[in-house]
């Protein structure tokens, strides 16, 4: 099986390709410039696979939380692809991606939503295969959903910019943190991989972003009262 996978949600961009369990991934900090390389990080993976799309069996993507800019990128590129070629798509949430690319069987992700907010899920592995224990929110860093027992890893963003805040909300239930790790393609293939063998790709049209926020920046009046 084969699956191309793509991730944008933050300032690095990411292309993967799944062949039967061995992942190529591409990854660049591009900023804000995802529109202007994906495509030829996309081409240039597939020629050095020499790969076209109709030999895919599925295009999977980060399907957000993230930067809003990012999420549309990706969930319109898919639906561009698969579309053409028409191939099944699997949208992947990013912070069960975190998740898969940590290692760690317990794990808190947690991504910057800006405006004193973070994206959090939380998840545990059993059997190769995750299990949703806080289902993904946007909360204040101090209500962030508590989790039962210990030996969590903190993962993301969030960690990154309210460390403090989260460490002493999961005092003592954290084993470590690594706020430097960002949603990448190739978890994003991992997982897709696993549901497109169930047989529970969609149509390219259900390739839907999820954002949890209606909004992206606070009213001049509402900075002001913070």
């Amino acid at each position: 099986m084969r699956i191309l996978a793509l991730e944008t949600s933050s300032e690095y961009c990411s292309v993967a390709l799944w062949q039967d369990s061995a992942v190529v991934e591409r990854c660049e900090l591009v900023g804000q410039k995802h529109s202007e390389v994906l495509m030829e990080m996309l081409d240039e993976l597939l020629r050095a696979a020499d790969t076209k799309l109709a030999q895919l069996d599925g295009i999977a993507f980060g399907m957000g939380p993230g930067s809003f800019t990012g999420v549309r990128i990706a969930c319109g590129v898919t639906q561009g692809l698969a579309l053409g070629a028409n191939l099944p798509v699997i949208g992947v949430c990013t912070l069960e991606a975190l998740a898969e690319a940590s290692g760690k069987p317990r794990v808190i992700a947690a991504l910057d939503a800006r405006m004193g907010e973070i994206y959090h899920a939380a998840y545990e592995k059993h059997d190769d295969v995750w299990t949703t224990v806080s289902e993904p929110c946007l909360c204040k860093p101090e209500a962030a959903p508590s989790v039962p027992g210990d030996d969590w890893f903190g993962v993301g963003s969030g960690f990154a910019m309210h460390g403090a805040v989260l460490g002493g909300r999961y005092a003592g239930q954290l084993l470590g943190v690594d706020g430097s790790m960002v949603p990448q393609a190739a978890a994003i293939a991992a997982l897709a991989a696993m549901q497109f063998a169930l047989g529970h790709g969609v149509d390219a049209a259900a390739a839907l972003p999820l954002y949890l926020r209606d909004k992206v920046a606070l009213k001049t009046s509402e900075r002001e009262q913070r």
